[in-house]
């Protein structure tokens, strides 16, 4: 036996919901469309910003495998494992602040493309409202 919400149509069914309300259904598909359009600029700032970021961890954990290859070395003194160390140690904290600042700025890049994106998105939603309002007016006078 079929499974019937395997065989259900979504779109042939929603389709058929609005035609049988005889109106216009521009209005939801726009909305849809825009919405659709939307999410896409969001996903690219938000691919965008995981494609740095990943970069920056790979070239993070680069750097630190070359550093620590330099460190596994047989010692001629015992007490020179823990100097070796200190200084791996050390070193790696020195330079995470500069890498912290490197995804910080990631961040900040993307969270200044998506507040861009949203007033863009706002000011299109506003004047489309003005117009539909204005078009509503003329429609009643």
């Amino acid at each position: 036996m079929a499974n019937k919400t395997q065989d259900f149509d979504f779109s042939k069914a929603a389709e058929d919901f609005f035609a049988a309300f005889k109106m216009d259904t521009k209005v939801f598909d726009d909305a849809s469309r825009d919405a659709a359009e939307f999410c896409v600029r969001m996903g690219r700032i938000a691919l965008g910003a995981t494609r740095k970021n990943v970069e920056l961890s790979n070239a993070w954990a680069t750097e630190t495998l070359k550093k620590a290859e330099g460190i596994n070395k047989v010692q001629k003194d015992v007490a020179a494992y823990g100097t070796t160390a200190s200084e791996f140690v050390s070193d790696q904290a020195q330079s995470m602040p500069e890498k912290l600042a490197q995804y910080a700025e990631v961040a900040k890049t993307a969270q200044i493309e998506a507040v861009e994106l949203l007033m863009s998105v706002s000011k299109d939603v506003q004047s489309k409202f003005a117009a539909a309002a204005e078009d509503m007016t003329k429609k009643t006078a």
